[in-house]
């Protein structure tokens, strides 16, 4: 049996259809990214849980392994809430916290943690970091929720429904910058660069 590489993205894109925003602070700077990879993780419904794989990339990765904070969002999609989901993902996926804050034009508050909240969101869970595991490209957390809420009674935004909503300029910038992460992650695992898949 042959790796089939269009069987296994089918299949695992089917894993992760909702876009999250994730939010963190670390010695006063706020930052985040949008994440296809983060999940429920414990089964006990009072001591709830919630893990994300971070592309060590990203800088909002390194500041989540320094404060062992972040807010995992969820977006809306119904029509008072969908613009300001397209917000948050043109905001904290077009570019790179490194070039400049992405954060101050959001609507947030402070968390229990200090992570900044993102009003605009349709609901999040705050959480505090209990254990990591490197993982080559990216390191996947788990944590401990301490905080939560929920915004509005609206839908759920999948990335199918924001890919075909956002403008056609953002998505040709979005694919530009997400090249050099991709060469990073392939690096990391030691596998050809260039973009080519072998």
């Amino acid at each position: 049996m042959s790796l089939d590489l269009d069987a296994a993205n089918y299949t695992l894109s089917g894993l992760r259809p909702f876009p999250v925003a994730v939010t963190t602070v670390s010695h006063g700077r706020v930052n985040g990214l949008i994440s296809l990879s983060a999940g429920a993780a414990a089964i006990v419904p009072e001591a709830p849980r919630v893990t994300i794989a971070l592309t060590k990339y990203n800088m909002t990765h390194d500041m989540i392994l320094e404060s062992g904070v972040f807010v995992m969002h969820l977006l809306g999609n119904g029509p008072d809430l969908l613009q300001g989901s397209l917000d948050i993902i043109m905001g904290l996926g077009g570019s790179s916290g490194r070039d400049g804050g992405k954060i101050s034009a959001l609507r947030t508050k402070a968390g229990v943690t200090g992570s900044p909240i993102l009003l605009d969101a349709l609901s999040y869970v705050e959480g505090r970091v209990i254990v990591s595991l490197d993982a080559e490209e990216s390191t996947i957390v788990l944590a401990d929720v301490v905080g939560s809420e929920r915004f509005s009674r609206g839908g759920r935004l999948n990335i199918g429904e924001a890919w075909g909503k956002l403008p056609k300029e953002w998505l040709e910038q979005y694919e530009h910058n997400h090249i050099p992460q991709l060469e990073n992650a392939r690096l990391r695992r030691g596998l050809p660069t260039g973009g080519s898949v072998q």
